[in-house]
């Protein structure tokens, strides 16, 4: 089951005087968090909760974003909120097709679309610029898989599984080492 709280970025400061607190972004961009009409924090139990957002706007000389929210009206009190954690509700969001939360794909399995045989497991993304690259783990040995179109031949993560047809070579043994 997918979570329906995703991590979106960390309380790192205050901004200004009337209590406005800078977030860390951990998505794309602070715009695509700005979308949200809602962000969430975790209480002492462990239980999401509403962080009670008044207003959010990118803050864009520092590629970050700017939030207020309920209680929190100097900065004294903005600075007991640093280093919270906050998440969005995937359900407050839409994605383009094809296009899938980090967290989503992080443990997927990783078959061969043509063979089925099994690869490893994703369990990091690197974000290039050009195309996302997943590090994927089988028997402690790490493989890195671009993550192109071409490359890809379906993903569900519903069910936790990528599958590939990846390039001869990037699961091969068979590279000879320099001596």
């Amino acid at each position: 089951m997918l979570e329906k709280y995703i991590e979106a970025g960390k309380i790192v400061g205050t901004h200004g005087v009337k209590g406005e607190m800078r977030v860390e972004v951990y998505t794309d961009s602070p715009q695509f968090l700005k979308k949200c009409k809602e962000l969430y924090k975790k209480d002492k139990f462990g239980n999401v909760v509403p962080l009670g957002l008044i207003s959010s706007r990118v803050h864009t000389s520092k590629n970050m974003l700017l939030i207020t929210v309920k209680g929190i009206t100097d900065p004294t009190l903005g600075d007991t909120m640093r280093g919270t954690l906050l998440y969005f509700d995937r359900d407050s969001v839409r994605l383009p097709q094809k296009t899938y939360f980090i967290a989503d794909i992080l443990e997927c399995e990783v078959y061969d679309g043509e063979t089925g045989t099994y690869y490893g497991k994703v369990k990091e993304v690197f974000e290039t610029g050009a195309n996302n690259v997943y590090r994927i783990v089988k028997d402690d040995k790490d493989y890195l898989f671009p993550a192109v179109e071409s490359m890809i031949k379906s993903t569900d993560i519903e069910n936790k599984r990528i599958e590939v047809t990846p390039i001869k070579g990037i699961f091969d043994e068979e590279f000879v080492e320099d001596k």
